[in-house]
């Protein structure tokens, strides 16, 4: 179970108003699923920044994550009000030149997880 904060627009914005938070979510979004290590690579940052910030966004309740085996996999909580994933939707549409330094990193990331399907 994840700690939620009311959902309101001061709240989402205020969590959202970190970069390296903002870019992890959006990265999260766009490819439906990361794992740290995916993040790390992609935001050019630390292990212990990147972890940090995604505690921050699955305690506010923006992300839930799931194990398998030793990988820790964030998504988008499907939980979330719809005016929240339509401001996040629009805020990554909008941002693709932004984003595109991340996402190539993330391409050329080499021996990326391999998910397996999460249930029947």
């Amino acid at each position: 179970m994840f700690r939620c904060f009311a959902v309101t627009p001061p709240a989402l914005f205020k969590c959202l108003s970190d970069e390296t938070r903002v870019r992890a979510a959006l990265l999260v979004i766009q490819e439906g699923e990361l794992c740290v290590c995916e993040l790390v690579c992609a935001l050019d940052d630390s292990q212990p920044k990147v972890s940090r910030h995604l505690a921050q966004l699955r305690a506010y309740g923006l992300l839930v994550d799931r194990r398998q085996g030793q990988w820790v996999y964030y998504s988008l909580n499907p939980d979330l009000p719809s005016w929240v994933r339509d401001v996040l939707q629009a805020t990554l549409q909008a941002n693709a030149e932004w984003l595109k330094q991340d996402r190539a990193r993330l391409e050329q990331m080499g021996d990326r997880p391999v998910r397996v399907a999460s249930c029947c």
